[in-house]
Formats: C-alpha cells, sequence, structure tokens
C-alpha cells in the first residue's frame, strides 16, 4: 500500500520498464545530447504526471522505469517522449541531422513491460478467495471465464 499513488477517483500503482534505441543503434546520446535528453524525458513525464524511478541514457539507448496514472497508456507514454525529443534534439544539435537524415533519431519501436510486486497467480488467488460466501450465492466471474 504504500507505494499506490491517488488521483481524484483512482488509487493505482502502475509502473513500466521501457526501452528505445538510436536508429542504427548510433552511439550519439554523449555529453551535452545525453544530459539534455535526460532533462527532456523528465520534463515530459512531469507534464504528463509520470513518475520516473530509475533511469539510464546510454550511448545509443534509453531505460526508464515509471509510475504512470492509469489514463495514460504506455504507447501514448513512448509517443510523447520519443517525438518530442527527436524534434528538440534535431533542432537544438545540428550535429544529428547529419547523422540521421530523414528526420528520425529513434529507431521503431520499443520494449516495455509492467513491473509489478505480486504474481499473476497471487491475484488470481486473492479474486478466487473473494467473498466465497456471497459467491455460492450468487452468478459472480470466476477465474479464468473473463
Amino acid at each position: 500500500m504504500e507505494n499506490y499513488r491517488k488521483s481524484a477517483h483512482c488509487t493505482y500503482d502502475i509502473k513500466y520498464h521501457i526501452v528505445w534505441i538510436t536508429k542504427y543503434r548510433k552511439p550519439v546520446l554523449m555529453g551535452k545530447i545525453a544530459v539534455r535528453t535526460r532533462e527532456l524525458i523528465r520534463k515530459i513525464c512531469q507534464t504528463n504526471d509520470v513518475e520516473i524511478l530509475a533511469g539510464y541514457v546510454g550511448k545509443d539507448h534509453i531505460h526508464l522505469l515509471v509510475s504512470v496514472p492509469p489514463h495514460l497508456s504506455s504507447s501514448k507514454l513512448v509517443q510523447y517522449m520519443k517525438g518530442n525529443t527527436s524534434r528538440k534534439l534535431q533542432m537544438e544539435y545540428k550535429e544529428l541531422n547529419k547523422e540521421f537524415w530523414g528526420r528520425h533519431l529513434w529507431a521503431r519501436g520499443y520494449f516495455v513491460a509492467s513491473s509489478g510486486n505480486v504474481t499473476d497467480e497471487i491475484i488470481q488467488e486473492y479474486i478466487k478467495n473473494q467473498d466465497l460466501e456471497e459467491r455460492k450465492k450468487s452468478d459472480n466471474f470466476e477465474v479464468g471465464q473473463l
């Protein structure tokens, strides 16, 4: 319960591990470009009420562990981060345009995995054991029927 976040009508704990790479895995995220990339990602996350739990800017990739509000999908968050950072970095650092013709800093696609404190089996067992007496009387959902 200590890691739960709250919004106006919701209590949640949604975490994603997100990774994406530069196009052609070119090692361009170094020095001032790496620092600026980190600043931009922090600003995008702050704007979208996303909490960065851990992060790493490598020479050719980004790793993030983030806590995300339920109204924001992982795909939309990645779209914001890749799109905004690509556009701003290429505007601010013209040397990137020589490396990435076609205006694409990031490779297509990304990796995302949800992260949590419990396994699927524990959740299924929890649901299965909710109000056992009430379930006997009514026609509630059973595990595996959804």
